[in-house]
Formats: C-alpha cells, sequence, structure tokens
C-alpha cells in the first residue's frame, strides 16, 4: 500500500512538472506609431509575431474561408496596436443601433486587464471587454442601472479603429487599432466618462485575450474563435466577458 501510494505521488509530481503551461505573448516596443488605416504598411509590423486566432468558444467550428483569424500586437508608453487579418467570407452587421445585440454581429472582441489581477468584472472595470463593430465603434458593459439592467457604453475613446478589404484577396480583411489601456480606477457619471489612460512600460504584464464574433446572416452569430484557450464550466466557454481569469498574458517587452 505504502509503494501505491509512493508512485501515486510521483505521478502528480510528473504532472506537475510536465504539465505545459500557456506562453505568455510579447508585444514588441515601436519608436513610431503605426498608421491607423488598415494598410499594414508600417515596418514594425514586420518585427511583430503572428499569433493565431483559432479557439473555438462559442458555436460550431468553422471552415478556414468561413472564418480564420490571425493577429500582431506592438506597443510605446501611450497604447496598444493591433494588426489584425481576418479570412470572413460573409461580413454582416444587422443591427444599426451599435448598443443592441453587438455580439451577434460580425466583430471583433477586445479583452484587457490592465493589472492582470484577474476576477469578475461583467459589471465594473476591472477589466475591459471592447467589442469593436465594423462601423469602428466599441462598446462595453457598464454598472447595474437602477433597473436592473447594465448600461451599455461607447467606448471610442479608447480605441481607434480602421479596417479594410485586401486588394489580392477580397475575402481578407486587414484591421488595424490602437488601444488606450486604462485601469480599474475608470468610471463614469451622468457629466461622462472619468480616467486617464495608464502610461506602458517595457515589462509589464496584461490580461489579454482577443476574439472574433462571426455571423454569416442568422439572428445569432454562428461562431465565437478567440486567441486562447478555456476550460468551459458547466459546458461553457463564452467566459471572457465576465471572468478576467480566463484571459491569456501579455508581457510588454523592448525588443
Amino acid at each position: 500500500m505504502k509503494n501505491v501510494s509512493a508512485i501515486y505521488c510521483c505521478l502528480i509530481i510528473l504532472m506537475l512538472v510536465f504539465t505545459p503551461t500557456i506562453k505568455a505573448i510579447e508585444a514588441i516596443r515601436t519608436d513610431v506609431n503605426p498608421v491607423i488605416d488598415g494598410k499594414a504598411e508600417d515596418l514594425v509590423w514586420q518585427r511583430a509575431q503572428w499569433q493565431p486566432i483559432s479557439e473555438l468558444l462559442l458555436g460550431s467550428k468553422p471552415n478556414a474561408e468561413d472564418f480564420s483569424g490571425r493577429f500582431k500586437i506592438v506597443w510605446n508608453k501611450q497604447s496598444l496596436f493591433l494588426l489584425v487579418e481576418i479570412t470572413d467570407d460573409i461580413l454582416f452587421d444587422q443591427h444599426a443601433n451599435p448598443l443592441e445585440f453587438y455580439w451577434d454581429d460580425d466583430c471583433l472582441e477586445i479583452f484587457i486587464d490592465e493589472d492582470r489581477s484577474g476576477g469578475e468584472h461583467q459589471f465594473n472595470f476591472n477589466a475591459f471587454a471592447y467589442h469593436v463593430a465594423l462601423d469602428n465603434q466599441s462598446v462595453d458593459l457598464g454598472y447595474k442601472n437602477s433597473n436592473g439592467n447594465p448600461d451599455v457604453l461607447l467606448l471610442n475613446d479608447h480605441i481607434t479603429s480602421r479596417w479594410q478589404r485586401s486588394s489580392s484577396r477580397l475575402n481578407k480583411v486587414v484591421w488595424e487599432l490602437s488601444v488606450d489601456v486604462y485601469d480599474d480606477t475608470f468610471t463614469y457619471n451622468e457629466q461622462g466618462f472619468i480616467g486617464q489612460p495608464v502610461k506602458l512600460f517595457s515589462g509589464k504584464k496584461l490580461g489579454f485575450m482577443l476574439a472574433y464574433c462571426d455571423n454569416d446572416g442568422s439572428k445569432y452569430r454562428e461562431h465565437f474563435v478567440g486567441s486562447h484557450k478555456i476550460k468551459a464550466v458547466n459546458g461553457n466557454k463564452n467566459l471572457g466577458y465576465i471572468d478576467a481569469s480566463v484571459f491569456g498574458e501579455l508581457k510588454l517587452v523592448n525588443k
């Protein structure tokens, strides 16, 4: 019996030692801001590494022509900069009001946890889940209001966005964004938003995840695909807008 217990303990130790960990994404510093024009012509993009958007979070798994995606990320002390390539055979934006059912239209979703503290953020600013629509507007949830429903906020001051179709592959979209990073002191009242973006620095670690909502013409989105694996809770992997603990790690480096 003692031998069995010893073998069991050894197996547990080996599992802990050799279980692979998710490597942090490294964002390199840029001294020149990329031009946010959807052209991806800035030299800094040649230095940055592609990262996949390939983890199914909701719905059925799309084929490569229906949806596939990848991204690069760089930074300076003012902002994060994203270059995203999306292959999507049908771009769909059924809701004219940017504050209504935005998750059921084609959109990028950018998850940021400034201090990588993790935890619940659905109705607060412990972290952000920006939905960036095809009209380049950015939406996230705010506090619960007096009716018990969440405020839905346009946070266009946080993100500058521009996309256009590739001239070589018409189903490919080239999307560029600059993202100011806010911490959990951000708030708002009847007079407006209160808070300033933080200054970024080499060595800083943030919680981060990127995802894409894909809809080819249905009432509801058909696919939701992200950059990081999420362990399902009661069969549900759509947890990023609720819990920042499922984000990956983004490390800012000087390379």
